[in-house]
C-alpha cells in the first residue's frame, strides 16, 4: 500500500479561496490520524520558480490553476498530484471539494487511478535564455495590447510560414480544454500525446489549429514587427519578455506528472456539465 511509503504531504491552498485554509485543514487531520506528516504551501496566482518542499505526494485545493502550479514543481522529481477542485472548470482538479475523503482513502491504499500526463518543455534563445516546463501550454503575444506579432515558425525544421497574429499557443492534449479552445482550437482526449499548435486572431484566414506528434519539435523565431517585444507565458502563469529574433524551441517533455483520480470519465463528465455539452435541444441533462 502506497501508506507505508508515503509519509509527508505537502498540501497546496490557494490564497483567493478562503475556504481552501479551512479544508486544508480537515485534510491535514484526516492524513495526521493516519500517520502522515503534512506541511502547508499558499499559492497566490503567481510563481516566481520557488519550489516547494520535497514530500511524498501533494494535495491541491483550488482550481485547475493551482493544480499547474504543483504539476510544474512535481513532475520533475515524480510526486504525484491529489488535486481538490474549488474551481469553476476542474477538467483537472476532478476530485469534488465535498467528497474527497473516500478517494484519498483510496488514494493512499493504491486503489485509486493514478494518470501520467504529458507536458512540453520551453527553451528561450537568443537576447533571452528562459527555459521551463508547462502541464497545459505555452503561449507568445505582443508585449502590447491590440498589436500583431510575426512569427516564424518550423516544425522539425520544416517551415510551416510566417504567423501574423496576435499570438500563438501551443498546447498539450491536458491544456486543449484550455486557453486554447477559447482561440478556436481542437479539444484533445488527455490521454493521448500531441502538441497542439493554435494561432490567436492570425492576419490569415488560412491559419488554421495543427495538431502534431509530439516526438517532433516547434521552433518559433519573433521577427522584426510593430511589436519589438513579446510576452512568452508559461501555463498562464509564469511570464518573460522576448525580443525579435529570439527563439523559442517547444516540445514534449521527459517528465510526466502523476495526477491522481483524473479518468476519462471525469475528463467527459466535464465536457458536459461545465462546458453545456448536451447534444440537442431535447437531449437529457448531462448524466441524469
Amino acid at each position: 500500500m502506497f501508506t507505508e511509503t508515503m509519509k509527508t504531504c505537502v498540501i497546496i491552498t490557494n490564497a483567493s479561496k478562503p475556504e481552501s485554509q479551512a479544508i486544508g485543514g480537515q485534510v491535514a487531520r484526516f492524513l495526521t490520524e493516519r500517520g502522515i506528516a503534512t506541511a502547508f504551501y499558499t499559492y497566490d496566482g503567481s510563481d516566481d520558480g520557488q519550489l516547494i518542499a520535497p514530500s511524498d505526494f501533494v494535495v491541491t485545493l483550488g482550481g485547475d490553476g493551482t493544480v499547474l502550479f504543483a504539476a510544474r514543481n512535481c513532475a520533475p522529481r515524480g510526486i504525484p498530484v491529489f488535486p481538490i477542485n474549488l474551481g469553476d472548470f476542474g477538467f483537472i482538479a476532478s476530485i469534488e471539494k465535498d467528497d474527497w475523503q473516500q478517494p484519498l482513502e483510496r488514494f493512499l491504499r493504491n486503489e485509486l487511478a493514478v494518470s501520467e500526463r504529458s507536458m512540453v518543455s520551453l527553451s528561450v534563445t537568443g537576447s533571452t535564455q528562459f527555459s521551463a516546463v508547462a502541464l497545459n501550454d505555452v503561449t507568445l503575444c505582443a508585449s502590447t495590447a491590440v498589436t500583431t506579432v510575426a512569427l516564424d515558425v518550423t516544425y522539425n525544421d520544416v517551415p510551416l510560414g510566417v504567423f501574423k497574429a496576435d499570438g500563438i499557443i501551443v498546447c498539450t492534449a491536458t491544456g486543449s480544454t484550455a486557453y486554447s479552445a477559447s482561440a478556436g482550437g481542437p479539444i484533445v482526449d488527455p490521454d493521448m500525446d500531441a502538441l497542439v499548435l493554435t494561432p490567436v486572431n492570425a492576419f490569415s484566414l488560412s491559419s488554421r489549429p495543427l495538431v502534431m506528434h509530439p516526438s517532433g519539435e516547434l521552433g518559433i523565431t519573433m521577427l522584426h514587427s510593430y511589436a519589438h517585444t513579446g510576452i512568452v507565458t508559461v501555463d498562464g502563469q509564469r511570464p518573460s519578455v522576448v525580443n525579435e529574433g529570439d527563439h523559442i524551441s517547444i516540445r514534449r517533455a521527459l517528465t510526466r506528472v502523476k495526477l491522481a483520480g483524473c479518468t476519462p470519465e471525469k475528463f467527459y463528465r466535464a465536457l458536459r456539465s461545465k462546458l453545456n455539452w448536451a447534444g440537442g435541444p431535447h437531449a437529457r441533462k448531462p448524466f441524469d
